[in-house]
């Protein structure tokens, strides 16, 4: 875990769970956060979480990021390939990731991002916090089977989702507050019996069942089950999914306000009320 100290490093912390194109709700969260005044200091984010945690952190608005993928097709990300170690090649996802990206180390973003990934070889899980955001971030999002693992100094590794695929205990002992946002619920769906989405539904099983830990740390968490109506590779549907994810951080952030007096309800009023004054102060400029 990042930090020990009684001491927090950050009063706010962002933790976004894994899941595909279900992670698109998390623009919908990003853009309440902005309308709230509610900036992250740190964002952890696994597989789905890492990819829009890091456009995030790298100055990206929620309307821009969606822009990014509104329109597109997997095969855009995705080449089908003669399965070696994986059904896919991933060398176009790089090719996104580096074309659109402004930083390319982690030291050069706008905010901390600590990125999950799985060591294939060890067997445990890595938190990337320095070096290439491209390696770490396909990583992070490298499904076994699916996708090739990404070799990073002489290791491999894989999706993040393994073990940590909601990475709030990743930030917890650095942040006085934490949101995290789980957009992997599962829920009864048909699936096709082909080892595409065998492999798709059998890790989404295990993704949704290492969250139960995190979801109890947090201190804001948004999550609902029309997260999982959408599956893992579905690119038509940004704006809807989009969409899902403000309509329940909405909701949630309307229930803590009315509630009593809490430290949580104080974060939000309190940010609230600074973009409300600085709102003013331009007007009346």
């Amino acid at each position: 875990m990042i930090g020990e100290d009684k001491q927090k490093k950050y009063r706010l912390g962002l933790a976004l769970s894994g899941g595909g194109a279900k992670g698109f709700a998390h623009l919908g969260v990003f853009k309440l956060l902005e309308e709230k005044n509610l900036i992250p200091e740190i964002i952890a984010g696994t597989s789905a979480g890492a990819l829009m945690g890091v456009l995030f952190a790298d100055g990206y608005k929620a309307n821009e990021i969606k822009e990014l993928f509104t329109g597109r097709e997997f095969s855009e990300f995705a080449q089908l390939q003669l399965p070696k170690s994986g059904l896919f090649d991933s060398t176009r996802f790089r090719l996104f990731l580096k074309r659109h990206l402004r930083a390319q180390t982690f030291d050069e973003l706008k905010i901390p991002l600590i990125v999950v990934a799985t060591d294939l070889d060890r067997g445990e899980s890595h938190y990337f916090t320095k070096g290439s955001i491209v390696d770490a971030v396909t990583a992070s999002c490298s499904i076994p089977v699916i996708f090739n693992p990404v070799i990073i100094e002489g290791r491999h590794y894989v999706d993040g989702g393994l073990f940590r695929n909601f990475p709030v205990s990743v930030i917890r002992d650095a942040c006085e507050f934490i949101i995290g946002v789980n957009v992997s619920p599962l829920i009864p769906q048909k699936y096709k019996q082909t080892i595409f989405h065998i492999a798709e539904r059998s890790y989404h099983y295990m993704f949704r069942a290492n969250t139960l830990e995190d979801r109890e740390l947090c201190d804001i968490l948004i999550e609902a089950k029309e997260f999982g109506q959408y599956k893992t590779f579905d690119l038509e549907n940004v704006d809807q999914i989009a969409q899902i994810g403000y309509h329940w951080a909405s909701t949630v952030f309307e229930n803590i306000v009315k509630e009593k007096d809490t430290p949580v309800k104080q974060l939000i009023q309190t940010a609230s009320g600074k973009l409300l004054k600085y709102r003013e102060s331009n007007d009346s400029a």
